[in-house]
């Protein structure tokens, strides 16, 4: 039987189509959770927000485990903003279970300032309970317009692990579900 670790890497490399070679250099990035009280809603299983945060808390290790501090991210002057979340729901989780969200980069432009992560959600057999695919991009904390990274962070960013599929992205990309605002005439 796989272990949760190895079945994310046999998962993660057959959904990619990698060889032996490519699964034993591939890392995806884990957090691992246990589902509390406060993560529940009626029905009794993880609540739809409790997914949210989750990313997000794993969205914010991985920045942090790559470079990108607060305190960097404060020099800096800029901050994450998230223009689209997409979840996906296979199967329920419950209070007290054990889940691993993982974390893949599967798209960043050039310039640093567009940014997509896929993250899946585990059980402890390593079976994928939801799929999430989030865009967003980088704010200047001070004129609170889109910005690219500096070129420090810039660097780090192109050493993020990537996906197999991973794009390079333009501002189109930002606008392919084709949304736009639709205002109140008050």
């Amino acid at each position: 039987m796989l272990t949760l670790k190895k079945w994310n890497i046999y998962y993660a490399c057959r959904v990619n189509n990698c060889n032996f070679e490519e699964i034993k250099t591939y890392k995806m990035y884990r957090k691992d959770f246990e589902i509390r009280w406060s993560d529940i809603d009626a029905n009794r299983h993880l609540a739809n927000s409790a997914y949210i945060n989750f990313m997000s808390h794993t969205r914010t290790a991985f920045l942090q485990d790559h470079g990108f501090s607060l305190m960097t991210l404060g020099k800096a002057g800029i901050g994450p903003v998230v223009f689209h979340e997409h979840v996906h729901y296979f199967k329920e989780a419950f209070l007290g279970q054990p889940i691993t969200v993982s974390l893949e980069v599967s798209g960043l432009s050039e310039d640093g300032m567009f940014f997509k992560f896929d993250h899946n959600f585990y059980d402890s057999k390593g079976q994928n309970l939801a799929f999430c695919e989030i865009s967003g991009a980088w704010i200047d904390l001070n004129t609170r317009k889109l910005t690219g990274l500096t070129d420090s962070l810039l660097e780090l960013a192109n050493k993020f692990p990537r996906t197999k599929d991973f794009k390079t992205l333009t501002k189109e990309d930002m606008r392919i579900h084709g949304r736009m605002p639709k205002h109140l005439s008050l």
